[in-house]
């Protein structure tokens, strides 16, 4: 292991009935307060009116900045920040999934800014400080709730970036599976291949001495594995909900990671990706994983093989490493199609035309990749074989 220390100082809710629990913490914060949500969906299932009605209890001051995109723009942002500016915002509400909390993060971290908070996604400037904000989760998916990252889109550049700041923790997370339950099918095939490729990005490093790592991260996946066709049987299983919704989080909350460094260089390229194509950010990774895989198999087939065995059960006898390894990734393509997530690019009409610029896009800070650095080629390469 190398050194390391954990921070983690966000307060986790997790339960049946727990917003409730917004009476409580929001007067610790201030009075005016901005909900941010995303296309209305909370409104139809009734959690917008028991937010409404909780902070009305505590005679906030509420302000409403809608219309966060899947993947967030920077337009939406500097609106929230705009808001937050303007009416003296003192704390934020999250309600939605990972894309409307990474959108508040950046408005939090932007309303105390001294310039634009595009500076800080580039890395020109640190956020040094942020608006306090909260959570509710309703997607499980990015674990952004209780971590301090973000991703956010510049639709004018096609740019798409990961940042992140100890600023812009969530103060707290309320998790209630309930909350959950609306969640159409393609969106909960969504949040469970994100979460499973959160831990894999995780999983894949050269560190030595990572046993009990290994293990948890191996356990995140089979319990993911093990629940999400059960799930998608039943939208509306608590229990079911329950387990996806902690796996979620547990998933990218720092504690999978204690002591290594993963690779995360399939994000980086899907961010390109859907910087120029607006995808589903979950289904271009489904596309794209399976390929890093196979193009970065010899940088450690060992680990590979370690993956495949332990989470994919597929038996060694008579096969060499690699044809072991070789079939965990076709296992893992494969009950990712089983759950209808998409396998080629060409499932969203895309084509060989813009891989170049996709390319580029994902060097713009150099050579990337903690398991293996690649290059313009190795990315061209993955894409191709994506198609």
């Amino acid at each position: 292991m190398e050194n390391f220390t954990f921070y983690n100082p966000t307060q986790l809710i997790f339960g049946k009935g727990q917003m409730e629990q917004l009476t409580k913490e929001v007067p610790k914060y201030g009075k005016k307060v901005l909900i941010v949500y995303g296309g209305g969906s909370i409104k139809k299932n009734g959690i917008y009116n028991k937010v409404i009605d909780y902070l009305k209890e505590v005679d906030a001051d509420i302000y409403e900045l809608s219309g966060v995109e899947p993947n967030p723009r920077l337009t939406t942002v500097h609106k929230g920040v705009e808001i937050c500016k303007k009416e003296g915002i003192e704390f934020l509400l999250a309600v939605g999934g990972g894309s409307v909390i990474d959108c508040t993060k950046a408005i939090a971290a932007g309303a105390k800014l001294d310039g634009d908070i595009w500076e800080v996604i580039t890395r020109k400037k640190a956020a040094t400080e942020a608006l306090p904000f909260g959570t509710v989760l309703t997607l499980a998916a990015t674990g952004s709730e209780m971590n301090a990252g973000s991703v956010i889109t510049n639709w004018e550049t096609n740019e798409k970036y990961g940042w992140g700041s100890p600023a812009v923790f969530p103060k707290f997370s309320i998790l209630d599976p309930e909350n959950t339950f609306s969640v159409p099918r393609d969106q909960t095939i969504y949040g469970i291949v994100d979460m499973m490729t959160h831990v894999l990005e995780q999983y894949f490093h050269h560190t030595k001495n990572t046993a009990l790592q290994d293990r948890m991260c191996e356990s995140v996946l089979q319990t993911v594995i093990e629940t999400a066709p059960q799930l998608l049987n039943d939208l509306e299983n608590y229990d079911h909900r329950e387990t996806i919704l902690y796996n979620g989080t547990i998933a990218l909350n720092g504690m999978l990671s204690m002591g290594y460094r993963g690779d995360w260089a399939t994000h980086n390229i899907e961010h390109a990706v859907s910087a120029v194509y607006d995808i589903p950010h979950a289904g271009g990774l489904a596309i794209l994983f399976p390929n890093w895989m196979k193009h970065n198999l010899d940088a450690n087939v060992g680990r590979f093989k370690q993956l495949a065995t332990r989470v994919f059960a597929v038996e060694t006898e008579g096969k060499s490493d690699r044809d072991v390894a070789l079939e965990g990734i076709e296992k893992l393509s494969a009950f990712w199609s089983s759950l209808g997530a998409p396998s080629t690019l060409v499932d969203y009409d895309i084509d060989d035309k813009n891989l170049d610029a996709i390319a580029d896009k994902t060097l713009v800070y150099g050579e990337f990749g903690n398991f293996k650095k690649l290059n313009k080629e190795d990315v061209m390469s993955i894409l191709r074989a994506s198609l």
